[in-house]
């Protein structure tokens, strides 16, 4: 892994492949480090001729934190989110946007498949919205649009994603990472606890840092609603979603897929809010054939 200089701050990440090939860029959602993109999903793509970057989100992991920013008012976040109104936030989903094009630029690609999980998803419409001219495609896996009449979380899910993790107790941390996992996951594809605890002791030890998250909760609530700017898109996308999501119901798939116009919607059974080694092939999958589209798309030209 490395550093580079992107949108005025430090930014982790990680690369594999071929950089002669297309590049996949792949943005990770709510206080998700790089590492959660599981390294066979990134092998698989590398395998299928893409080259692909992994990076650290602002105030997560090990890019630059917004210490100065302090801790949100989590109940207004919260209430915010509940009620659909305006929340203040240091930053936006759209600075995070900005950020993921700043990775491309410093890193000399000229373009990009943009793929997306949760907020990262959020981020990745964004890239396409703002930034049409570095997006060959577009893959929204598990996320939404930001309209406040769908369904919410689960109770169960929004607890646990409200609940910061315990500063300073490893152990405390993995258990509230491995309990996190468990409610939001997958039923039909569940993780076995070894592997799980392997995962989630790996991100603790690697950055554990609640308030960069609670930040991130923020600029998500301070969004809103997306779906004007996802009718205007006009690159090829493909909206992945769980049938068992319960941190963000599958109606914000559909409703992501309703939006954009010529999306693709892939409903998942037994997929939750993770990514299950035997869902490796199906996010693979919806990234090739987005690019297929904008391949086919450019030859028609």
């Amino acid at each position: 892994m490395a550093q580079l200089q992107a949108n005025g701050i430090e930014i982790e990440y990680e690369v594999f492949g071929d950089k002669a090939n297309e590049t996949v860029l792949l943005i990770m959602g709510l206080g998700g480090q790089l590492t959660v993109w599981p390294t066979a999903f990134c092998e698989e793509l590398v395998s299928r001729g893409f080259y692909v970057v992994r990076f650290d989100n602002r105030d997560i992991g090990l890019s630059t934190k917004f210490h100065e920013a302090g801790m949100p008012d989590m109940a207004a976040i919260f209430g915010a989110l509940v009620s659909g109104k305006p929340a203040g936030a240091p930053y936006s989903l759209d600075d995070m946007a900005d950020d993921a094009v700043g990775v491309l630029d410093a890193l000399d690609i000229e373009a990009a498949h943009i793929v997306g999980a949760s907020m990262g998803g959020m981020i990745a419409q964004l890239v396409a919205a703002n930034h049409p001219e570095k997006t060959l495609s577009l893959t929204s896996i598990m996320s939404t649009t930001g309209n406040p009449a769908l369904p919410q979380a689960k109770p169960e899910a929004m607890e646990v994603l409200m609940t910061p993790a315990p500063e300073g107790d490893i152990e405390a941390a993995i258990a509230r990472g491995m309990k996190a996992w468990r409610v939001i996951g997958s039923p039909g594809f569940p993780t076995d606890d070894d592997l799980l605890r392997e995962w989630v002791s790996r991100d603790v030890n690697r950055s554990l840092y609640p308030v960069g998250v609670a930040r991130q909760m923020a600029a998500i609530v301070a969004n809103g609603d997306r779906r004007e700017k996802l009718k205007k898109l006009s690159v090829p996308a493909v909206v992945v979603h769980g049938a068992d999501d319960p941190l963000v119901p599958v109606e914000g798939g559909k409703d992501t897929a309703a939006n954009i116009p010529g999306a693709e919607l892939r409903i998942v059974p037994g997929m939750g809010h993770d990514f299950p080694l035997g869902l490796v092939h199906i996010f693979s999958d919806a990234v090739s054939s987005a690019a297929a589209r904008a391949g086919n798309a450019k030859a028609a030209e």
